[in-house]
Parts: C-alpha cells; structure tokens; sequence
C-alpha cells in the first residue's frame, strides 16, 4: 500500500513538472511596446541592456516589447526622424495599427515627437525621468562651452566620439549621427521651451501639474526620480549627486529636475531613485528601499492593457 502511495505521488509531481509553464496576462497590452533609449543610450551593448532587464520582465507576462537605438546624442527631431521610421518598421511587422512608446530621458521628448507628428501610429506615450521643460545640466554645458570657444570645440569632439563608439558597440554604425551640441541644445531650457512650442501634447500648463491625459487619441503618462545618491555601490551615484547641485535644492534626480519631468497623467515625480535608477541602471544597482524600477515598467504595461491600449 505504501509504495503505491509513493508511485502515485511520484507520478504526480512528474506530471505537474512536466506541464509547460504559462505565460500570465499582466503585461498584455492591445499594441506593441517601444523602448526608446535617452542621451547617450542603446538598445544593448552585449549582454547589458539600457533598460535593464526590463523588456524580458515585460515579455514574461505577455507584452510585446521592442528596444529601438537612435542616435546616442543628437537634437529631438533627429532622434524622432529616426524613431518615426522604426515604429513604421515594428507596425509592418507585426501587424499592428499602433505602438506604445516608453522614453527615458532624452528618450521622453523624442517619443513625443513621433506621437505629435503621427499620432494616427501612437496609443500611448509615457515618459520616464523625461526632459519635458529642459535640463539645468544642459543649460550649465552651453552656459560653460558658448559658441566658438575652445571648451566647446573639446567638449563636441569628445562627446561626438563618444556617442560613435556607443552607436558602434550596439550595432547602430555609422547609420547614426552624432551632434552632442545639437542634443544639449534641445536638452536645454531654452531649447525644450522651443520645442514644446512645436509640440504642446500633454505639456503642463502649470509649474509641477498634470498635462492633459489625452490628445489627439493619444494617452500620455510620466513618471520619475527625486533623489540623487541611492545605492553605496553604485560607482555612478556620485556623479549625479555632484550633477543634482544644479538644480539649487529642487528635488531632482541627478539629470532633470522632477517637476520638469510632468507630462499628461503624472503617476508620480518623487521615488527615490535617481536618473540611472529609473531604467534599472547600474546593472540593477537601485534604491533597495523604493519600488524596484522593473516593477514600475511593469505596473504601466498593466495600466496601458486596462485602459484598452
């Protein structure tokens, strides 16, 4: 009797063992979603993804998810040219009428860009740790490196190169131009103000408020960071501490003050992480005490799929 007990026990465990894993539905947005690297970002460089480990984190539950690579620096349009033919390319493939486009940094303004020119090709638009009404930093770069000098001749040349060995070393080329001076103008506060000129959708009208949730069919969303030094380990944290000084005591992230982050539905401006934290960067090194940044891409997938995108 006890070793037809055993059997039986056995025989099921296999059995459960065996069955193939399903996938669940959490993530499972209506259209594809984009991924759209900032200021000298990437898809991949080997085996590190810019948005680390979040496209398989999204994939695991459901979404469609596609990493893009554009111009590692270069102005707003540019990089939106660039992303405009990319989403052209994912639609034909796979079918579908629209995308849902996720921008971190540089990355916020770029996919607003597409949304504004196409809105006809976009569901969504949701900006993380976006540069939606400019950058201190950017401003302090033009303000130490003006047209003509010396620091800004040095200053282009070494941020050109470096976005031609990031656009190299993640397969992007030579198909991709590198205008480092072009990128901290439209980074700018100046150069944002101009922008958005252009480009109104989902913009607040107020100084740390909501945008409008919705325009021209399509839904915008924010969120990002409000702290500077968030993990000991992270060799990276200094260095946006040193940069958040910038800003003059204003919450911020490192890179972009957080109000100037708002755009449409602001889901919230003031985790505690910072502007590498909020793609899951350095390699996972974020704040142990906030919401890990995986779960937040997470939770905004299954926002898009309630809300029928």
């Amino acid at each position: 009797m006890k070793l037809t007990f055993f059997k039986a026990l056995a025989a099921l465990c296999l059995a459960v063992l065996l069955v193939p894993a399903q996938a669940g539905t959490y993530t499972q947005t209506k259209y594809p979603i984009v991924l759209v690297h900032g200021l000298f970002g990437f898809d991949n460089i080997g085996p590190v993804e810019y948005f680390y480990g979040i496209p398989s984190a999204l994939r695991s539950d459901g979404a469609k998810v596609y990493t893009v690579q554009v111009s590692a620096a270069n102005s707003t349009e540019v990089r939106g040219e660039q992303l405009l033919t990319q989403v052209k390319q994912i639609l034909a493939a796979t079918g579908a009428a629209k995308v849902n486009l996720m921008g971190h940094s540089h990355g916020g303004p770029t996919i607003r860009y597409v949304a504004s020119v196409r809105p006809d090709l976009v569901a969504s638009v949701t900006s993380i740790g976006g540069v939606n009404k400019g950058s201190a930093v950017a401003d302090v770069i033009l303000g130490v490196a003006p047209p003509g000098s010396l620091s800004r001749t040095v200053l282009t040349s070494v941020a050109d190169g470096l976005g031609t060995i990031i656009s190299f070393l993640s397969g992007g080329g030579s198909g991709y131009p590198q205008q480092s001076i072009e990128a901290a103008k439209s980074l700018s506060t100046a150069g944002t103000a101009a922008f958005n000129a252009r480009h109104p959708q989902g913009v607040p009208t107020t100084a740390c408020g909501n945008g409008a949730a919705k325009v021209n069919g399509v839904a915008y969303y924010s969120w990002s960071g409000g702290k500077t030094y968030t993990n000991v380990l992270d060799i990276a944290d200094p260095a946006l501490a040193l940069t958040g000084l910038a800003f003059g005591g204003a919450k911020n992230d490192g890179l972009v003050a957080s109000c100037a982050t708002n755009l449409g539905t602001v889901i919230r401006n003031d985790y505690a992480l910072n502007h590498l934290d909020e793609v899951n960067q350095t390699v996972g090194l974020t704040n142990l005490f906030e919401t890990n940044p995986v779960t937040l891409f997470r939770q905004q997938a299954n926002r898009l799929k309630n809300a029928g995108l």
